[in-house]
């Protein structure tokens, strides 16, 4: 039986995900905090298909009921954050099913396109590792769902981690010219704020605002900034208190070529080594840009890959 999410759902649906999603556990409280307590959660827009009185399978679908930022509702969109059909239940046309509920769904609100999985802010992984769930991969192609773009997962192990000599070189030559690379201190966070909001993703800014509200130092947080002006930053604990996990990054594009960039990073890195951090990992960034380049060069590796996915009704 189809049907959309009620009461007494929550645990027999955690269930079912980690029988069916090994590679993406889910726990009580990142339910919680990534689907009841989204801002735009909405019980209509999640499906389960009941068999035997277990759940067989579910699909979260999404609308933007709050803005990310300002006023855009983005209302030519919806997003579906993750699906899953219990193996003990596959091959009986369920992900199909529930696919075409979320069809069904969206355009009874009128959505022109959806994406899979690249949702902010919570999303759960950037798209399909189809490594891990081919069958999941395959099922979204028989739907429409197109690959826009392949990011990459990386972790680091940071056991002996140093900043090498030509990166603490640099570092004084741009001191020099008048760059500070710090912790980031109360009388920067509103300059900080609002870099992040001028030159990146809004959802970046939410995410240090989060961060913060919800108990991060702010000594976890480095700024790169030329007299009193912010240049950079980067972050690591922010996203749901992991300590090892790191970003957001970012350079100010004026900035870009002066290797602020890689002296944060390792300065970064060199914090986390120092607070007893094993490793520093983080879902998302492209192979082949020039962040992702960075990343390889300071000895991350790659982990994962994910086709970030999407199809017009």
């Amino acid at each position: 039986m189809l049907r959309t999410f009620q009461h007494g759902d929550e645990y027999p649906f955690i269930t079912a995900w980690n029988a069916s999603l090994p590679a993406d556990g889910m726990s009580e409280q990142i339910f919680m905090q990534r689907i009841l307590l989204d801002p735009n959660f909405d019980p209509q827009g999640v499906f389960v298909i009941e068999e035997e009185g277990q759940i067989a399978g579910g699909l979260i679908a999404l609308i933007r009921r709050l803005p990310l930022a300002g006023s855009d509702l983005e209302p030519d969109n919806g997003w579906i954050t993750a699906f899953f059909v219990h193996p003990q239940y596959r091959r009986r046309g369920f992900g199909h099913r529930l696919l075409r509920a979320a069809d069904d769904y969206f355009q009874r609100l009128h959505r022109r396109t959806v994406s899979f999985a690249s949702y902010a802010p919570n999303y759960f992984v950037p798209g399909v590792d189809r490594n891990q769930y081919p069958e999941g991969h395959k099922l979204l192609e028989d739907f429409g769902y197109r690959p826009r773009y392949q990011a990459v997962a990386m972790d680091k192990n940071l056991v002996g981690f140093q900043v090498p000599p030509d990166v603490r070189k640099l570092e004084d030559i741009r001191q020099d010219e008048g760059y500070v690379i710090e912790q980031l201190t109360l009388p920067f966070v509103a300059d900080t704020l609002a870099f992040i909001d001028h030159e990146f993703d809004p959802d970046w800014t939410r995410a240090i605002r989060y961060a913060l509200t919800t108990g991060v130092s702010l000594s976890q947080i480095l700024i790169a900034r030329h007299n009193t002006q912010v240049t950079g930053f980067c972050l690591y604990g922010g996203y749901g208190s992991v300590g090892e996990r790191f970003g957001p990054f970012g350079v100010a594009q004026s900035a870009r070529g002066t290797g602020l960039g890689k002296i944060l990073l390792y300065r970064c890195l060199e914090q986390m080594q120092r607070q007893g951090l094993h490793n520093a990992w983080f879902l998302w960034t492209g192979e082949n840009e020039p962040a992702g380049q960075l990343y390889l060069r300071a000895g991350f590796s790659i982990t994962r890959r994910f086709d970030v996915m999407a199809k017009t009704l």
